[in-house]
């Protein structure tokens, strides 16, 4: 029988998890640039005629593959990740309608953002292991020996620069995301935090959240 805890857990992972993708499908809706990942499935979505999701589910999937010459373990939050967050971008993409002017664009940005920071301290709180994006950053960094800042920096560029050329959104959406979502995700880390007895999975909780938040 699960303990309240590990149900806890499992409620946050998932929670988390869908979250995130409706506010990635908010920030596309905005129109006023996507998260790095968001502007290469988008540029990659227009690109294969596929849905934005369903590409983020493709290109989630590929980059779980890397993790086996990287030496990366893969958790229920990674495998789960793959899934949830791509269903949850085109669910919400179906069910939203389209927001017409700027003040509304804005206003669909600013609730994109914030709940991404809290979906990302949801996620990241439950300790399922990371996703499959943040564990590349974290398994460039172990086997290059680049700091886990330099290693995220250069592979976000390389997703950004790609998606742009292939027609994805970038824009002030872009800049704003990059400069919040650090603060954002650590204020809700301490929000949902949960007590963890396992004192092994610290360094590994670490490594992941320096992979995700910004400095």
């Amino acid at each position: 029988m699960l303990s309240r805890n590990v149900i806890r857990r499992l409620v946050q992972l998932y929670v988390g998890l869908a979250l995130y993708g409706v506010s990635s499908a908010l920030l596309v809706d905005a129109g006023l640039g996507l998260e790095p990942w968001g502007v290469l499935h988008q540029g990659l979505a227009r690109l294969t005629g596929l849905t934005i999701g369903t590409v983020s589910i493709i290109v989630g999937a590929a980059v779980l593959l890397l993790w086996i010459p990287l030496r990366q373990r893969p958790g229920l939050g990674t495998v789960s990740n793959v899934f949830v967050i791509g269903i949850a971008m085109d669910s919400t993409l179906d069910l939203v309608p389209a927001v017409h002017g700027l003040p509304g664009r804005i206003a669909l940005m600013a609730a994109g953002i914030l709940l991404n920071g809290a979906a990302t301290g949801l996620y990241i709180s439950a300790r399922f292991g990371p996703g499959p994006r943040d564990g590349l950053m974290t398994g460039v960094h172990r086997l290059t020996g680049l700091s886990i800042r330099l290693s995220r920096t250069a592979i976000e560029i390389a997703v950004v620069a790609t998606g742009f050329v292939l027609g994805g959104t970038l824009g002030v959406g872009t800049v704003v995301y990059a400069l919040s979502i650090g603060p954002l995700a650590q204020l809700f880390l301490r929000v949902f935090a949960l007590p963890d007895p396992a004192a092994d999975r610290a360094p590994l909780a670490r490594a992941t959240a320096e992979a995700i938040l910004p400095e």
